[in-house]
């Protein structure tokens, strides 16, 4: 490796020493690959080609700077080359680039991510008019020397498609490169300017003839010849810089050509000549010639040394782009001086045209660093001061400060300042740099072509040359006409709750949005009702109003706040509807509109005014037709045509939208449409076509650009919102990507959007044929994406534009060198894959259609688009490893044909099943390219398969890698283990880089924190010295995790930052403001997993990881990660198990005397009705293992009981129900806390509304509490502190209590972050976010900061549902969360707050019609509702109820009307009483739906007609309540009529907030934790405003010396006090529950102190006349860590050795100490020094007899790791006849109701007084066998020992047996997943050491918990100090 190369490279991946390459994967790769040598090439970082028949060939690029790079040839490979080695950051266009004349002699770098895919099109198809040139290429020949990409795609698609980019280049015999890391190539270009640099091949490949060819091994830089070893093998060529030589006369043509234009469009002189341009080709792209002729001009094309000057037939000069040095085309640049001097007619130049008019003009050109070759470079009109996009590719530029007096600089890069145009002040003669021909790139500058046609028309018919006139006016003009906005005071209108098709997306975007207005100095207001969002946090808006985003509520607060600005495209659908029903009244109150105007809104809204709009510039709008009812529709769709896709105006994620194939179906599609919107638009259903989307931002002055484009992975037919997105398209052409963004650009313009906004088109996969399908002239979901997707800040830039701030005046915040007026360029792929939530949702229709459904998505960044799509597939789920073979679909065939949630998979399957790829495109539609790139990865699965740990190479790991394989599905396919594949991994130095998303492709420095990981790299963009603190976000949205989670982290990142401490923020989905580039010192869009999180944390060698703040997600893999000692932040993930460990958890909180319901694990039906009889009905049943989508159900009979369990799940040993007691009519409290040290520091108390039965997550929460009575609080609060205290807990946790009659008991208790932190953060001005990150992080933090709240406030937090989204739920609240979001509003009393908060749903209050529809199911709950129906009635309500509820409701004197609920056939016949036709004829206003318990559990398919009704009004916008506490206070708040006015409880006022916490940085140890008085700040009283109390003093003293009480009592009052321990059979179940207990203390106590002086001054004495190291070790550091001493006799120089009796020594020993631990040979030696000890003996082992500590610890085990002994089937293996651990253990065991298979050789059996020992307790089942392979399936715990040698007296029998059984990891491939791996120690070679990286390998952890079990035991022998 060169010394000048990157220190951030890394040891070479692949080294000869240690690598063996498959040759049956790749023939002749071993031979190819030069291994790295010091100075010998990187190898190649992409996976090589499937080869059949030929060799792969790995050419090397040399630079020459001594650098040099391998990679697989794809190219011809006849010679060795040599050129200049340039770089290329275009998105598109590799045929139009290769054929450019300016890349004559150059080696090009494409960085961009899709080389190959789209083939190249025919070289025979020419143009029409233009006969000799073809139609898809620059010129006829490829003029670069060589290429390099990253990736090549070998398999193509695209229907001009003629052949592989590889076969063309064979064509012209041009060599190319893939796998070479394109971006450090970049980077070192770009620093170091361009190289020289060859492409070399082995001369086994390319012989040794070639001219020029150098014969050595040495490689010259700079003239020093290097020796290089490597080269030996290598042809190598001479050094070549084409700069030196005339590339003009190479490409320029030969004889002079006309092309004549069409003569319908010729244009003439006042002669009625033809126009003709006299074109000087230096080097012309065909599209120049393409431009003029198209144009009506006739182009005369000479060569570069043509004489013109004496010709006279033309009217215009233009001189081309082309290759090289300008200043070597003397000649030309000569006749130019003599055409500038006689200035007979316009001139126009392109590229180097430029430079040789500038040269002819007087100026001189310079030669750039690494020049600009790319297709987004921003370029200034200096004229009119607008910013264009422009193609370029040069490597010199024009000097301008040597401009002549009569030229000035027309255009300016508007990034790096170098020239890019010239104008004459007074001749119309000009030029520019860039190619406004484009080809490859945007069409933007086209029209320079017609300003210089122009000029030459104007010459042609009046003979006078006169300036220039350029387009766009004047700056000075411009800057007048749109100056910026001056507003002080601006309202930004939120989204409010998370709804399928408006979520954490909007949180994001008007996060930016605030941002930009606070960098401006602009007071910001914001309303908006989702308090779980960081827009609604103290840092960002100035004030917050947490009030319904509507018309009505939006015009109290403007006129209470008077605004002078107002922005309605931040908050998704919802804000852009108030903007338009307001827009008539903005103006009057003296609001300016921001951004894009409101009748551009409502033009993109209406369907039929957008379509008028799109043809008023001819752009493709479907065939559609708008209705306003029923039969228009009919009508519309009989004009058009079936299918038809029905759309409804105003409506966000496609919602009420949907495909018809008939009539029929169009019916109930807009019968449910109109329900929602005034009108459908009915259009041409165009199902198959490609889905392009392109984000499309245009300021005031007219700039525009494309900032990304996104191809969806499915056809049209299913919504963008559900479908897989891959950014940047992969499947487009220049010609497609280009045709789209003009067409984009034309589009917004017409519009008139000043912003951002999203076009989405259908495109013909067979053709250019496109239609607009829509614009959102907002930010939208996928302005999001596409921010995340390229770095460039949408939303915050939309924002800066709405001001009237030019784009070209906005900073590039990632470069912070550049400007924001460029289009970013990616040098990797993106992938968006949904996340669906759909098995939550009884009867829901899982079909993907046009109808959003998902609840959130995730992102994924990769150098392919195998490694994205695979990290995407994990990031959806835990549970999925990958693309890769899978059982989710049952039917294959049916799933590709009707896609549905789980169409991936069924590809996978397919794949699996030997479908072609063909095959699948045709029941798919899906692109072939998106199919051969899933192939390959189903290709190296097979090929993994056929490996196991022992055999798998390094190169087929690194091959995996790169094609986005993780640890964990290499280790599931070769049969191993995660952590082994990561040991083996790392051991050969396959590690991944980190790479930057810089929005430029790496062509300028970037001071990006945005960063990704790779395996398709050779470096790191980055160093790693911070050190940072690591956050792991919440990951994907979905129900029961959302963007709650990611407040939490966000708030916990900026606490962090604000003490100075570098950050590090790991999460991947797109729509947090966590993912925002500037929250984090770094971010890293990565998979939270164990294998990405252990990565980052050992590259960026992080200071320690906070995983309590991102929800469940991080939760699943604390454990994990701290067994990988990594350091986690706050409370100890063991403890986190324990609490989430339902055994672990249940024993802890009956140790510390808190009550829970009763529960229990089941394992058949019989148990499961006993369980019930015992508990009484009803019951909680919660399945392990679920089908039929069911999955926690309430029961209520033992019927019901039989018909779910039968129904729904699988009952078995292996799939056990849990079944727990339901306790009815009881009230839900949640409780918010924060402890330090197991201390509380501050808790919050909120009530539930609804009773306990609705999921906490679709709860009404109510705070402060209202109707809680003093002593619940007091003893929720004591028993949080016990609780907290247990789990010694130092940070955030939650729990969920239910209280009935003043009793209270536990139902959850979460130790991390909770989703209502927010909520109660915010309520209370308190944030526990803050106080939880400092606390854990060691920074003081005073407790209970004072809270002071006004009167008379009260904050109701209510659900917010998306049953409309999910065609088919049912909207009924239960144990299973439904919600998808939140929303929370204050008022004066609940009542009021929950008013708001139920308008901010949605929710229409004012109903004018006043009808109201009652069904109330149960009788208990009639009598409830009857104070509230009665109340109804008096407020003048129009009663309507079903039969049994009218009833009711007539018996108690109430009018009410009666609706039955008919069957179909009976509508028509008696509509006035039909419920379905009131609510289907919008009749109703609202429905109160209570539906009785289900007693009786009906068939899955049986729809009552109680569900029907409720999907109903769901389907028809008609508001619904299930809840009969809801509906009371409901009812209750409509009768108390607020009026809502705007009053200081309803916003937060941030600007000048004062912390209540006070911090001191100094870390804070944990024995000066703060105890003594906490403070209950939540307990209010009803009617008179706030009153807070102070509850006992109840803290736990836990100082290092003094234990709990609790267990000093217990460790002083045992029957084991000062006796001996000597067998297991003395230990009862009570006892060993006594142990345990004990243990799980000292581990908490040891953890939290270190120790326990609970023993000092005793003195332990161990004798151990047998080896040890465990035992010996485990009860010194026990008896140390007590606080006592210990004396460790050495009995080989004690006096044993001399023939001292054991009685003696005994004796003697007793006499000094306290406790003597005993281990001997002989079997009953301890029951022997037992008798002559005075104090007591220990049992650590008598020969083959006993070992019962070892028992003890071995039991505790279990129960830590499983959580419970009971019910298990454990095997034990190996010497059972001599082993003392396994006699023990099976007595223990005995205790316990399980199942013990004993493994063993024939002689090594159990010991029948044993098995006849355990026969006499009753459950125990135990069996014996030789094989383990007939029990491992059934096993939870496999107990392992070793063949003991030292028992045996024949050698020759031991080695007969030694090796009977050995567990690898092939064992464990056919065990459970959740089964455990002990052993004693020491092993010999039972285990494979393989299994150690298995997590369920637990005997190391196995030794630790054996010394909390022996302090646990000293301590009952010995007692506490008092005893």
């Amino acid at each position: 490796m060169s010394s000048t190369a990157n220190k951030n490279i890394a040891t070479p991946i692949i080294s000869n020493a240690d690598v063996k390459i498959d040759e049956s994967l790749v023939p002749g790769l071993a031979s190819r690959l030069v291994f790295p040598s010091p100075r010998s090439p990187i190898p190649p970082v992409a996976v090589p080609p499937s080869i059949s028949k030929t060799d792969v060939v790995v050419a090397t690029l040399v630079l020459k700077d001594g650098s040099s790079y391998q990679g697989f040839s794809f190219g011809a490979e006849s010679k060795s080359v040599a050129g200049e080695c340039v770089f290329q950051t275009g998105m598109v266009g590799y045929p139009e680039s290769l054929t450019d004349p300016s890349y004559r002699g150059q080696i090009l770098v494409l960085t961009f991510p899709l080389v190959g895919n789209y083939g190249v099109p025919s070289r025979d198809d020419m143009e029409p008019l233009l006969k000799d040139i073809p139609k898809y290429f620059e010129s006829c020949e490829i003029h670069i020397t060589g290429l390099i990409v990253g990736q090549y795609s070998q398999e193509f698609s695209h229907y001009l498609a003629h052949s592989s980019l590889a076969d063309w280049l064979k064509e012209h015999d041009i060599p190319a490169a893939y796998g070479i890391d394109t971006r450090a190539l970049t980077k070192k270009i770009r620093t170091q300017g361009v190289f020289l640099g060859k492409i070399l091949f082995p001369k086994s490949v390319v012989g040794n003839a070639a001219l020029g060819i150098l014969t050595g091994n040495d490689l010259s830089i700079d003239g020093v010849i290097h020796p290089e070893p490597w080269m030996a093998d290598y042809q190598d060529v001479q050094w070549i810089d084409p700069n030196e030589r005339n590339l003009v006369a190479e490409v320029s043509v030969k004889e002079p050509k006309l092309y004549a234009p069409d003569p319908s469009i010729a244009i003439t002189d006042v002669k009625g000549i033809t126009l003709r341009i006299l074109a000087i080709d230096v080097g012309m792209k065909y599209n120049q010639i393409r431009c003029f002729v198209n144009r009506g001009v006739e182009f005369k094309v000479v060569p570069w040394d043509y004489d013109f000057i004496n010709e006279k037939d033309y009217h215009g000069i233009f001189i081309s782009n082309g290759p090289g040095d300008p200043t070597m085309v003397k000649q030309t640049i000569e006749r130019l001086k003599v055409a500038l001097k006689d200035a007979k007619t316009p001139i126009f130049g392109i590229c180097m045209g430029h430079q040789l008019l500038s040269l002819a003009a007087g100026a001189k050109t310079k030669k750039m660093k690494y020049g600009n070759r790319g297709q987004n470079i921003p370029c200034t009109d200096m004229i009119s001061g607008r910013c264009y996009i422009t193609s370029q590719n040069h490597g010199y530029a024009v000097d301008s400060s040597t401009l002549p007096p009569d030229f000035k600089e027309l255009f300016v890069n508007a990034n790096d300042g170098s020239n890019e145009g010239i104008i004459h002040k007074s001749l119309p003669i000009f030029s520019v740099q860039f190619h406004p021909e484009s080809t490859p790139g945007p069409r933007d500058t086209e029209f320079l072509f017609d300003v210089f046609i122009e000029s030459v028309k104007q010459f042609g018919l009046t003979g006078n040359l006169t300036p220039i006139q350029m387009p766009g006016g004047m700056l000075s003009e411009n800057s007048k006409k749109n100056p910026h906005v001056n507003v002080r005071k601006v309202l930004v209108l939120g989204s409010g709750g998370l709804s399928i098709g408006q979520a954490g997306e909007f949180d994001y975007s008007g996060s930016q949005a605030i941002k930009a207005l606070k960098e401006e100095g602009i007071y910001t207001i914001l309303i908006n009702p989702n308090i779980a969002t960081i827009q609604t946090s103290h840092s960002l808006a100035d004030k917050v109003y947490f009030l319904p985003v509507n018309p009505e509520f939006v015009l109290k607060v403007i006129k209470h706040e008077k605004p002078d600005g107002i922005y309605v495209t931040f908050g998704g659908q919802t804000g852009l509807n108030v903007g338009i029903k307001l827009k008539d009244q903005f103006e009057e109150l003296g609001v300016k509109v921001l951004g894009t105007p409101i009748e551009t809104i409502i033009t993109t809204e209406d369907r039929e005014l957008f379509a008028q709009k799109m043809l008023e510039i001819k752009e493709r709008c479907a065939k559609s037709a708008s209705a306003t009812n029923v039969q228009e529709a009919l009508d519309a769709a009989r004009n058009i045509g079936y299918p038809v896709i029905c759309r409804a105006a105003y409506a966000l994620g496609g919602l009420s939208s949907g495909f018809a194939e008939n009539e029929t179906q169009l019916i109930e599609l807009c019968t449910k449409a109109f329900a929602t919107s005034p009108q459908v638009l009915v259009e041409l259903s165009m199902k198959g076509w490609k889905e392009i989307e392109y984000e499309v931002v245009r300021d005031c002055r007219d700039n525009c650009i494309t900032v990304c484009n996104m191809e969806n992975f499915d056809p049209l037919g299913i919504h963008t919102g559900d479908s897989i997105v891959v950014a940047p398209s992969q499947t487009l052409s220049d010609e497609d990507y280009n045709m789209l963004r003009t067409t984009a650009i034309n589009v917004i313009r017409h519009l008139g959007v000043v912003g951002e906004c999203n076009i989405q088109y259908a495109l013909n996969p067979f053709s250019k044929e496109y239609c607009i399908i829509e614009v959102n002239a907002r930010l939208s979901r996928s302005s999001a994406l596409a921010s995340k997707a390229t770095g460039y800040p949408l939303a915050f830039v939309a924002a800066k534009l709405g001001l009237g701030i030019p784009l070209n005046e906005i900073n590039n915040m990632v470069t912070k060198v550049t400007c924001a007026c460029f289009e970013p360029s990616l040098d990797y792929v993106v992938v968006k894959i949904p996340r669906w939530d759909l098995k939550k949702f009884s009867r829901v229709n899982k079909a993907l259609s046009s109808s959003m459904k998902s609840v959130g998505e995730v992102m994924s960044i990769g150098r392919t688009f195998e490694e994205t799509i695979q990290k995407a597939i994990r990031a959806i789920d835990y549970s999925f490893s990958g693309f890769g073979q899978n059982d989710l679909v049952d039917s294959i065939k049916e799933e590709l044909i009707n896609p549905s949630d789980k169409r991936l998979f069924a590809i996978a399957s397919a794949m699996h099943q030997g479908y072609t790829v063909d095959q699948i495109w045709e029941l798919t539609k899906i692109d072939k390219w998106f199919l051969y790139k899933l192939r390959n990865i189903i290709e190296l699965e097979k090929q993994l398969k056929t490996y196991n740990y022992s055999t798998i190479k390094p190169d087929i790991i690194l091959m995996a890698k790169q094609l986005g394989f993780s640890d964990r599905h290499i280790a599931k396919v070769i049969g191993s283990n995660e952590l082994s594949v990561r040991r083996i991994r790392q051991e050969h130095g396959i590690i991944p880089f980190v790479k930057q998303i810089d929005t430029v492709a790496a062509e300028f420095p970037a001071q990006t924190n945005y960063l990704y990981v790779t395996y398709n790299a050779v470096e790191h963009d980055i160093t790693f010295e911070e050190k940072g603190v690591m956050v792991l976000g919440s990951g994907v949205y979905r129900i029961g995790s959302s963007v709650e989670f990611d407040w939490c982290a966000v708030r916990a990142i900026r606490t962090l930052r604000d003490r100075g401490i570098k950050t590090v923020m790991v999460n991947y989905n797109p729509e947090t403001v966590s993912t925002d580039y500037d929250e984090a010192d770094r971010l890293y869009f990565e998979n939270i997993t164990l294998e990405r999180v252990l990565d980052i944390y050992e590259i960026e060698n992080s200071r320690g990881v906070i995983i309590s703040m991102g929800g469940q997600t991080p939760n699943n893999i604390a454990l994990p990660l701290f067994r990988q000692n990594v350091k986690i932040f706050g409370t100890s993930p063991e403890m986190i198990d324990t609490a989430e460990n339902r055994y672990k958890f249940s024993r802890m909180l009956d140790q510390i005397g808190v009550d829970q319901p009763r529960w229990k694990e089941l394992t058949s039906h019989e148990e499961a009705h006993e369980f019930c009889k015992q508990v009484q009905f009803p019951v909680l049943v919660r399945p392990s293992y679920v089908l039929s989508g069911a999955a926690m159900n309430v029961v209520h009979s033992s019927d019901d009981l039989s018909n779910y369990l039968s129904q729904a799940t699988a009952v078995s040993r292996e799939h056990p129900v849990v079944i727990s007691k339901y306790i009815e009519e009881a009230k839900e409290i949640e409780m918010d806390a924060v402890a330090l040290d197991g201390k509380l520091i501050m808790h919050v108390i909120s009530e539930h509304v609804e009773n306990a039965g609705v999921h906490s997550g679709d709860a009404t929460l109510v705070l402060p509490p209202q109707d809680l009575d003093p002593a619940t609080v007091k003893k929720i609060e004591l028993a949080t502190q016990q609780i907290g205290n247990a789990l010694n807990v130092t940070g955030p946790f939650n729990i969920q209590f239910i209280a009935k009659n003043n009793d209270i008991k536990v139902i959850e208790c979460n130790v991390r972050a909770s989703r209502s932190f927010p909520f109660v953060s915010k309520v209370m001005d308190v944030d526990l976010i803050e106080m939880a990150t400092l606390s854990m992080l060691g920074f003081h933090v005073d407790p209970y900061p004072s809270i002071n709240l006004p009167k008379n406030y009260v904050a109701v937090k209510v659900p917010q549902f998306s049953f409309s989204r999910l065609s088919g739920a049912d909207p009924i609240l239960g144990v299973e969360m439904a919600s998808t979001g939140e929303v929370a509003c204050f008022g004066h009393d609940k009542y009021e707050a929950y008013l708001k908060a139920l308008i901010s749903t949605g929710i229409t209050i004012t109903m004018p019609r006043k009808n109201i529809l009652l069904s109330i199911g149960s009788f208990k709950e009639k009598n409830e509702m009857l104070p509230s129906v009665r109340k109804l009635h008096r407020l003048g309500y129009n009663l309507f109820a079903t039969s049994g509820t009218a009833d009711y409701i007539q018996e108690h004197g109430i009018p009410v009307e009666y609706l039955v609920s008919l069957e179909e056939s009976e509508h028509q016949l008696k509509s006035e009483y039909s419920l379905q036709q009131h609510l289907a004829n919008n009749l109703i206003d609202l429905y109160i739906n209570l539906p009785s318990k289900n007693r009786y559990r009906r068939p899955a398919s049986y729809m009552s007609k109680g569900y029907r009704t409720r999907r109903m009004a769901v389907d028809y916008d008609i508001p619904l309540i299930t809840n009969v506490k809801c509906a009371k206070l409901f009812i209750e708040a409509l009768s108390r009529k607020t009026d809502f006015e705007i009053s200081n409880i309803d916003y937060k006022t941030y600007r000048k907030r004062e912390d209540s916490l006070q911090f001191q940085q100094q870390p804070q140890q944990s024995s000066q934790v703060v105890a003594g008085h906490v403070l209950s700040p939540t307990l209010m009283a009803r009617e008179h405003g706030l009153k807070s109390m102070t509850s006992d003093l109840f803290s736990l003293d836990l100082s290092h010396s003094i234990l709990p009480t609790s267990i000093a009592s217990n460790i002083n009052h045992t029957r084991f006090f000062r006796q001996n321990i000597l067998t297991a059979k003395d230990f009862s179940r009570n006892d060993l529950h006594l142990l345990f207990g004990v243990a799980h203390e000292m581990r908490t106590l040891v953890e939290r102190y270190g120790s326990v002086n609970l023993l000092q001054g005793r003195v332990m004495f161990t004798l151990f006349f047998e080896p040890s190291t465990r035992t010996s070790a485990s009860f010194e550091a026990a008896m140390n860590r007590l606080g006592g001493r210990v004396v460790a006799i050495k009995t080989d120089s004690s006096s044993a050795a001399k023939g001292e009796s054991l009685a003696d020594t005994i004796r003697t020993v007793g006499s000094y100490g306290d406790v003597i631990v005993l281990r001997h040979p002989e079997p009953g030696s301890t029951r022997i020094a037992a008798k002559y000890s005075p104090v007591p003996i220990i049992n650590a082992g008598d020969g083959v007899g006993e070992h019962p500590t070892q028992a003890f610890l071995d039991v505790y085990t279990i129960r830590e790791e499983l959580g419970t002994v009971n019910g298990l089937t454990i095997t034990i293996v190996g010497d059972l006849k001599n082993g003392r651990t396994v006699h023990s253990l099976v007595r223990v065991l005995s205790q316990y109701q399980v199942t013990l298979n004993y493994v063993s050789p024939a002689s090594l059996r159990i010991p029948d007084e044993i098995k006849k020992e355990v026969r006499k307790t009753r459950g125990i089942r135990q069996k014996e066998y030789s094989d383990l392979e007939s029990v491992i399936a059934e096993t939870d715990v496999l107990y392992v020992t070793r063949i003991q040698r030292e028992r045996f007296t024949d050698l020759i029998e031991y080695e007969r047996v030694k090796g009977s059984y050995i567990i690898n990891n092939a064992t464990l491939s056919r065990s459970k997943p959740n089964m455990i791996i002990m052993h004693p120690f020491p092993r010999i070679n039972e285990i494979d050491p393989e299994v150690d990286f298995d997590d369920r390998a637990v005997y190391f952890r196995q030794m630790k918990y054996g010394m909390f079990v022996r302090m646990a035991l000293l301590a009952m022998v010995l007692g506490g100090r008092s005893a």
